[in-house]
């Protein structure tokens, strides 16, 4: 059993304060998501083009989902929509109430992490998802070795 998997999925809840997040994006499918680490080369390679970027966390923005495909946006936060450079994308993210997950193991698996919030403890939370999720990569995360903190935020509300 990997190292994932054996973890209990068991999320703190948290309030989570509205982001803008700039960075560059592509749009994904359940067929093209092992791409997405090719994006946070391209977006490492042109971080530093970002001058107000806010703290070292860097996220992966999870959004506009249609017909199995959605985009992702790997980016760090910055003051406002003004500060993001022309050449950059970003992506809005309202104040909202969280559950996060925190992610065990190589960030290859992250896959396996998404899968189990969504089968596992969603559908037994009393929750639905109300918005964008984010992946959330802690200032000492390295890409290369795939290491470092990393927490799914998946805002949330209570169902009906």
């Amino acid at each position: 059993m990997d190292q994932q998997a054996s973890q209990p999925l068991s999320p703190r809840m948290e309030e989570g304060k509205a982001l803008v997040i700039a960075g560059v994006e592509g749009r994904y499918s359940k067929a093209t998501v092992g791409d997405i680490p090719k994006l946070w080369e391209l977006f490492d390679s042109c971080i530093n083009d970002i001058k107000k970027r806010i703290g070292g966390v860097t996220y992966g923005v999870c959004h506009n989902p249609n017909h199995g495909e959605f985009d992702y946006l790997a980016g760090v936060e910055v003051p406002g929509k003004g500060d993001v450079p022309g050449n950059f994308q970003s992506v809005e993210i309202p104040a909202h109430h969280y559950a996060v997950f925190p992610h065990y193991g190589p960030v290859q698996a992250l896959e396996q992490t998404y899968e189990r919030i969504m089968f596992e403890w969603l559908p037994h939370s009393g929750y639905k998802v109300a918005g964008p999720d984010f992946e959330r990569y802690s200032a000492d995360f390295d890409a290369r070795k795939g290491t470092g903190g990393v927490e799914v935020w998946l805002p949330v509300e209570a169902k009906d």
